[in-house]
């Protein structure tokens, strides 16, 4: 298990891109699809938060199917101008094989996306159903 400790490296690669994140009570929130750095001014970054999402993972994908992955969240996204989920770094408590959160799932307000396509296209298909949570 590694804790946050502020000051610590991280791999950002190994230990945070495509890891679950968790909330406190063991609830599955997103995947790490992105993270945002911030330059500290003497050439070094830090991790300041998580994103989470199409819009986040888009762009790490190569090509056009990256292009396509961020056309259509953004075309099927509620919002007009809508925003990758973003989790700040100060809100993760643990770092194992998945990463852990100080704040729960309905928290975070960074599932909107993900609500929508269930509400809107999954739950329309015939067998699908929604449990609640």
């Amino acid at each position: 298990m590694t804790q946050t400790v502020p000051g610590r490296r991280y791999d950002a690669v190994l230990h945070l891109l495509d890891r679950q994140l968790v909330d406190p009570d063991g609830k599955l929130v997103a995947k790490v699809d992105e993270i945002e750095l911030t330059d500290l001014g003497d050439g070094r970054l830090t991790v300041t938060a998580v994103l989470t999402g199409p819009g986040a993972l888009g762009p790490r994908l190569r090509g056009r199917v990256g292009q396509m992955v961020v056309a259509v969240w953004r075309r099927l996204h509620p919002a007009q101008h809508p925003e990758p989920g973003r989790i700040p770094f100060r809100y993760i408590v643990r770092i194992d094989s998945a990463v852990h959160l100080s704040m729960r799932r309905h928290e975070l307000a960074v599932d909107g996306f993900e609500d929508w396509v269930r509400d809107h296209v999954i739950s329309r298909l015939p067998g699908a159903r929604h449990d609640p949570e």
